[in-house]
């Protein structure tokens, strides 16, 4: 989100910093899921004597990672796209309200 937070400070709209973020992260997210999955097929096989006590450990390793993998590519840009959509709409309502705050209010004379 911070890619994204950095193209809207640089006048990017929401869609098109989201769309970048994804772009530079993709690759990097993906080579380190892959990695992880890989290294980790091994454990979750559980071959070899003992291996039987340690595959679920490693199936629910790979299955949290594939899992955050989902959800930092799809879940968390869809939340962060609702909430600054959000924020847009209620900007000018607080901001409407500052200046109403700021003038000076009549009062009756005596």
């Amino acid at each position: 989100m911070d890619f994204a937070n950095r193209g809207r400070r640089e006048g990017l709209g929401r869609v098109e910093a989201l769309l970048a973020a994804g772009q530079v992260r993709l690759r990097p997210i993906l080579m380190t899921t892959s990695a992880m999955i890989f290294g980790m097929l091994p454990l979750a096989i559980g071959l070899g004597e003992g291996a039987e006590q340690q595959a679920p450990m490693g199936r629910a390793i790979i299955g949290g990672v594939m899992t955050s993998t989902l959800l930092t590519l799809v879940v968390v840009p869809v939340i962060f796209s609702y909430l600054d959509a959000l924020e847009q709409r209620l900007k000018p309502r607080r901001a409407g309200g500052a200046v109403l705050a700021a003038q000076p209010q009549d009062k009756a004379g005596p």
